[in-house]
Parts: structure tokens; C-alpha cells; sequence
């Protein structure tokens, strides 16, 4: 029988091939080894030569110029000690003396000559038979000499010149010039050379001797490790191969395998081997815990994606052929990212773990035992539910599962509040296949987030538009900025103290051509989603910018106000913040100082670290940093002091009812006195009462803005407003610019 060689599977195709075994490889292995161990010996003598070389050239240089500069420095001591000994003889016109006083120079064995010039370079002695008396040194060096006042040198191959001025109490009478010989300095110094040579060949004969003895024992020692080898690792590795081979054909008990005298070894093969004993029980044991972990999920424990998948095609095969219903419930935590960002991923899973329990007990008790509960993925839950009436029960069933997951958690010793939004559809109503139920399932969850989150929304055929309605609005908001739809309006912001404008916070409005005014928190969170938000936030922080230029009081002298940006998260992550606000500072000319921008609690604790590093840039260019919506987090005062913030806005939730509710109340007065302690300055945000006003200066808030001191106006209004100096509210009847 033949077989395909295009069927051969890759495992037989590699046994097939012919291999190199271990024991060719550690032979290989070794050889290379001891070539590079000669390699290495040969280059070792090679740089040895070179080196000695190199030291005998260093060396003769360095013999060279000792040999010379101590030549020098006893060429220039000998002619100024001499010099100054014949200034009263040739001051003197004493021949006689000059003489005795050369003759002793002369006699020096590297003294080629000696004279003596007067100060015209004029020969006076030269220390010998005075033959050239009254001749004139025709060279410029003699001159030199008698103009310098230390004796000066020159060299030749074969002499060195030391000439040096002879003064007397009348000033300079002449030189004296010496001229010394080199060749005894060459002599000495080619002795050194050659002693050094002879050494150092001396030195190299006997390292290469115990080079070429460690070169054998290495290829000694190779040769035994090769044996050692191939008897300790080599042979027992292909016994434990041919073992394998029999586990893998389905011959767990392998014969001889837990009895032979690899097993009896006290070593890594014993255990190997013994391993290899104990396999197949553990093989089977493993297939079966493999199975299990493939269809549950490790977190939680209940069933995961995959499994959820073949229950869903199960139950709907079984009660659509019985004529039942199904209802199938996607469960979604709401911003449950703010745990993992601000407690870290630990305690989200510890969330998710009492979680699970809390939906399990719901899931149970209203959905009954044919009821199912699945992990779908992150935090995405899906409940099946089956019997008559689904609609009904289903409805119960979600605000159930709302009702439980909005009971606080204790995680890390914090109370965390969560919520959820579901999403139901049902079967055969909506859809008879798994893939479309799911979606739907999805969709119909995503329109509960857009309700407001902590709510259910049952599927329509409707909700298909809807999602199709948010793709256009993300296909509009594309460009709108250019078309001119998009403009920026100004809250101004007030000082309590005084009622007096100090600055506004820019708030980004979007016109439709045809939908007409489009609410912020609906584009805005389109924006934030399509990643359309980053080419959003550089136009309008460079349009705040621009408009705040214009700005200025009615006195010259008064600071002009401030503006206000905020910026998305999105923004802050993709790490270039600080440039693009100095960009726009620079082309608007807006001074650093009156640009604040304005982050949320969770968008800065998503990553202290990078926050807290960009806002340290943003401040040291002197804009500052404001933190928004305080106190709907997981912020405290730790993170106030880790992150660098110049002021908080307190956020509107508590403002609304810091009349009616004592804690909210407490806890404001709470956040301003905790401000202050750390020099930052407070802003309370909706303020749309008198008494709201009132209570907020009484307990010392700096800044407030809302509708009750000023609505949303444009730019235009608001410069008019700056210029016309209103220096406080509660003298000035309220502005109300007609804006939405």
C-alpha cells in the first residue's frame, strides 16, 4: 500500500528524515569547542607578537624621550651655571679664565664643541686651539641666545644646541653655546631595545609552553566529556525515548521502564525515568481536568464563551422544536474599568468573583433550576432562562440582577457601589440562531447604557436604527468642526467673595444642519468612542485660546480672566498634552497662566504616573491644572498630594443638594477645608440658587459658576461682559444670552 507523501503528517515527516542523534551533536559540539580552544590559542600568540611589539616600540620611545629630556634639562643647567661663571672673565677680557672654564666643559665625553661670542656674535674662545677667534657665528641661533633670558635649544640628527646669554652688571655681554653629541644616546638606548627584545621572547617561549599544555588537557578533557556523555545522558535519553514512543502509541506500561537501572538513579534521569512511569495515569487524569478548564472559566468558575455557545444552540434546538421560549439576558457592569484602575486588577477580581455568587443566587432563584448563568467575557454576563411567560420573568429576573449588583462590595477595606445594565432579547421572537441572539442581546444592552445605565431595555427591531443613527452621528461629527457646526460657548466663573468674574469654563456645542442642537453628553461620548475626541480637544483648546486672548477688563490693570478646558482621558493617554497647549498658547498669545485645564477624578487616577508627570510639565510652564467632578470617585487626600492639581471643582451632585442633605453638606464642607489645607483652590460647579450661594461663601469656597449667576454665552458675549468691569453679581441684574 502506498501513502501520499502530500498526506504525510509533520511528525512522521520529521521521524522520516535522517537526524543527527545526540551523541554525533555533543561530538560536534565538543569538536567545535576544542577548534575554537586552538582559535583562541593561535590569536592569543598572534596578539602576544603584536604586543611585544608593541611594547619594545613603546618602550624605545619612551627610552627615547627620558634619554633626551634628561639630556636637555643637563645640556640648559650646564650652560647657564657656565654662563654665569664666565660673566666677570669676559666682562674682564681674561682669556686665561675663559679658557680653564670651557676646557672643564670640554672635557665632557658627549661635548662635541664650546664657544664663547660677545654680544656682536663674535667668536671670543673656543675652549680649544683659538683658531676661530673673532669669527662671527653666521647662523640666527647665537642671537637668539643673547636676546633670551634662559639658554635656548636646538636639535640635529646628530647634536644638541644649548645656547645661552652671559650678562654682567652692564646688561648682556655675549652667549655661550654648546653642542652635545647623540650617538652615545643611540648606542644606550639600542642596548636597552635589544635587552628588552631578549626578554620579552624569553617571556613569550615560556607562555607559549603552557599554552600548548593547557591546549592538550583541554582536548584531553573534551574527549573524557564526550564518553561521560554519551554513557550518563545520551543512552538514557534514548531508552526514555523509545518509552515515549510507547506512551504515545496508547502503551502506557511501559515493560522494564519503573524496574530497569535508570530508575534506580539518584539524579535528573532517575526522576525523568520515573516520571515516564507515572505517565499514563497523569495523561489521563490531565484529559480530563483539560476538558473541564476548556469549558469553565478559572475566575468565577461558571461556564465560559465556548461552553455557553454549545448550551445556547442546545436550548434553543430543545425549545423551539417543543414550542417553548427563551430569554437570553446580556449583563454588563457599568464603568467597572474605575476598579480596575483605581484598586488595581486584584480586587477586580475579587469583584467579580462575589459577583458571579450574587448572579448565581438571582439566576436561581427567579429563573429556576433549568436556569443558566455564564462569564461571556471581561465583565459580561449572559443568563439563559426558558419556560412560558419569558417576557415577564425575564423582566423580573433584570431588575433582580440589578437590584443585588447595586449593593455595595467590600473590597480592600472600601465600600465600592457598582451597577448594571442588561440587555434582553428572547427566542423565537427575536431571533432563532445563537450568533443573532447574542448580538441582539448586545444591542439591546448597549441602548440600556444610553438609557442611563442601572436599567434593562428588552430588544426591538428599532434599537437596529438606533445603532445604525449612532454610526451616521459618528460619520457627521467627522468634519463638523471645519463645516463650522461645532463652536464653543463660556460659563463665566464668579469669586464668592466679592462676586467679582475672574474666568469661564469653555463647554463645546454642537449644531446639526438637520437634527439641530445635539446634547454633549450624547457626541461627546461618540467622540470619546470613535477616538474622534483627540482632533476635537487640539481644535477647541486652540479656539479657547484665541477667544480668551481678547479678553480684558474694563481697568487695564485688572487681571484678565481665565479660561477653563476641559480634557478627555483619551487626550491625557496619548501623552503629547503638554505640546499641544503650548502650541496653542503660542499662536493665540495667551499668557499660561489664565489656561486651566480641567481633567476628571478618574481620568488622572487611571495612571498616576503618566498624569501625574504630564500635569507636572503642564504646571511648570504655568498653566494650571484643575481636577473636575471631585468626589465621584475613588480620590482622597493621598492622591491629591501624589498628583500635581492647583484646584478642585466640586462636583454638581453635591451642590444640588448640599440645602437638603446634611451629608451632602458635610462632605463639601469636607472637600473645602481639605483643599485648603493643601493650598488648593476650590470651584463649585451648578450653582443655581441663592441659597446654594450663600451656604458655599459661608463655608469658604473660592469659585462657583452655574445657571443662577450666569448661563452659557459666546465668545462675543463674553468679552463684553469682561469689558463691561461687572464686579459683582449681586449688585447686577443676571445675564441671560438665550443660550441652551
Amino acid at each position: 500500500m502506498s501513502v501520499d507523501p502530500a498526506r504525510e503528517t509533520p511528525v512522521a515527516a520529521a521521524q522520516a528524515r535522517p537526524a543527527l542523534g545526540l551523541s554525533t551533536r555533543f561530538a560536534l559540539l565538543l569538536a567545535a569547542i576544542s577548534l575554537a580552544l586552538v582559535a583562541t590559542v593561535c590569536l592569543l600568540w598572534y596578539q602576544q607578537g603584536r604586543g611585544a611589539d608593541a611594547v619594545i616600540r613603546h618602550g624605545s620611545e619612551s627610552l627615547h624621550q627620558l634619554a633626551f629630556s634628561s639630556l636637555q634639562r643637563r645640556g640648559q643647567d650646564q650652560v647657564a651655571q657656565s654662563a654665569a661663571a664666565l660673566a666677570a672673565p669676559l666682562a674682564a677680557g681674561d682669556r686665561a679664565a675663559i679658557g680653564r672654564i670651557l676646557g672643564s666643559v670640554r672635557r665632557q665625553t658627549d661635548v662635541v664643541y664650546v664657544y664663547v661670542f660677545d654680544a656682536e656674535g663674535r667668536i671670543v674662545h673656543d675652549g680649544a686651539g683659538d683658531a676661530s677667534v673673532g669669527a662671527p657665528m653666521d647662523d640666527p641661533f647665537a642671537f637668539q641666545a643673547i636676546a633670551s633670558p634662559e639658554p635656548v635649544v636646538q636639535w640635529s640628527d646628530e647634536v644638541m644646541d644649548v645656547a645661552g646669554p652671559i650678562r654682567g652688571d652692564g646688561g648682556r655681554l655675549g652667549g655661550l653655546r654648546v653642542g652635545y653629541g647623540l650617538e652615545r644616546i643611540a648606542a644606550q638606548q639600542a642596548e636597552a631595545q635589544a635587552a628588552l627584545g631578549e626578554r620579552l621572547q624569553d617571556l613569550s617561549r615560556r607562555q607559549m609552553h603552557w599554552q600548548v599544555v593547557f591546549v592538550l588537557g583541554a582536548v584531553a578533557a573534551t574527549l573524557l566529556l564526550s564518553f561521560l556523555l554519551e554513557r550518563w545522558f545520551v543512552r538514557p535519553i534514548r531508552r526514555l525515548a523509545d518509552a515515549a514512543r510507547e506512551i504515545e502509541a496508547g502503551r502506557f506500561d511501559v515493560p522494564g521502564l519503573l524496574d530497569g537501572r535508570d530508575s534506580r538513579r539518584r539524579d535528573e534521569i532517575g526522576d525523568l525515568t520515573r516520571a515516564f512511569g507515572r505517565m499514563s495515569e497523569s495523561v489521563a487524569r490531565h484529559d480530563r481536568d483539560i476538558r473541564s478548564m476548556a469549558y469553565s472559566d478559572a475566575l468565577t468558575g461558571l461556564p465560559n464563551r465556548l461552553a455557553l455557545r454549545e448550551l445556547l444552540d442546545a436550548r434553543l434546538r430543545e425549545q423551539l422544536d417543543d414550542g417553548g421560549q427563551l430569554a437570553l439576558l446580556f449583563v454588563d457592569l457599568d464603568d467597572f474599568k474605575r476598579i480596575n484602575d483605581t484598586l488595581g486588577h486584584d480586587a477586580g477580581d475579587e469583584v467579580l468573583g462575589e459577583l458571579a455568587e450574587r448572579l448565581y443566587v438571582c439566576v436561581a432563584e427567579v429563573g429556576g433550576e433549568s436556569a443558566a448563568l455564564a462569564r461571556f467575557g471581561g465583565d459580561e454576563f449572559i443568563a439563559l432562562v426558558s419556560g412560558a411567560d419569558m417576557r415577564q420573568r425575564a423582566a423580573l429576573l433584570a431588575e433582580s440582577v440589578i437590584a443585588a449588583l447595586q449593593q455595595p462590595f467590600q473590597v480592600l477595606g472600601q465600600q465600592v457601589v457598582l451597577g448594571a445594565s442588561v440587555g434582553i432579547t428572547l427566542a423565537p421572537q427575536d431571533a432563532t440562531g445563537a450568533g443573532v441572539l447574542l448580538k441582539n442581546g448586545d444591542v439591546a444592552m448597549y441602548q440600556a447604557k444610553l438609557a442611563g445605565k442601572h436599567c434593562y431595555r428588552f430588544y426591538s427591531r428599532a434599537m437596529d436604527q438606533a445603532v445604525g443613527r449612532r454610526m451616521q452621528m459618528e460619520s457627521d461629527l467627522r468634519g463638523a468642526w471645519e463645516r463650522g457646526e461645532l463652536s464653543l460657548d463660556y460659563q463665566p466663573i464668579y469669586q464668592l467673595a466679592d462676586g467679582h468674574i475672574v474666568g469661564a469654563e469653555a463647554l463645546l456645542r454642537w449644531k446639526h444642519p438637520e437634527h439641530g442642537m445635539i446634547p454633549p453628553s450624547v457626541f461627546i461620548d461618540v467622540a470619546e468612542q470613535s477616538g474622534l475626541i483627540d482632533l476635537l480637544g487640539r481644535a477647541v483648546i486652540a479656539r479657547a485660546c484665541e477667544d480668551a486672548a481678547r479678553w480684558v477688563g474694563a481697568d487695564d490693570d485688572e487681571e484678565a480672566p481665565f479660561i477653563a478646558v476641559n480634557v478627555s482621558a483619551r487626550q491625557l493617554r496619548s501623552g503629547d498634552l503638554p505640546e499641544v497647549v503650548a502650541a496653542a498658547l503660542a499662536d493665540s498669545g495667551l499668557p499660561p497662566g489664565r489656561l486651566h485645564v480641567e481633567l476628571t477624578e478618574t481620568t488622572i487616577l487611571g495612571d498616576e504616573i503618566q498624569a501625574g508627570a504630564l500635569l507636572a510639565r503642564l504646571r511648570g510652564t504655568g498653566v494650571r491644572v484643575w481636577l473636575d467632578d471631585f468626589g465621584t470617585g475613588f480620590s482622597g487626600l493621598s492622591h491629591l498630594r501624589r498628583v500635581p492639581v492647583d484646584g478642585v471643582k466640586i462636583d454638581r451632585s453635591f451642590v444640588t443638594d448640599v440645602l437638603r442633605d446634611p451629608d451632602d453638606l458635610a462632605l463639601t464642607s469636607a472637600i473645602i477645608a481639605m483643599a485648603h489645607s493643601l493650598g488648593i483652590t476650590v470651584v463649585a460647579e451648578g450653582v443655581e440658587s441663592e441659597g446654594q450661594h450663600d451656604i458655599l461663601r459661608e463655608r469658604g469656597c473660592d469659585l462657583a459658576q452655574g445657571f443662577w449667576l450666569a448661563r452659557p454665552m459666546s465668545a462675543e458675549a463674553m468679552r463684553q461682559l469682561c469689558r463691561a468691569g461687572l464686579r459683582g453679581y449681586d449688585a447686577e441684574p443676571r445675564l441671560d444670552t438665550g443660550s441652551y
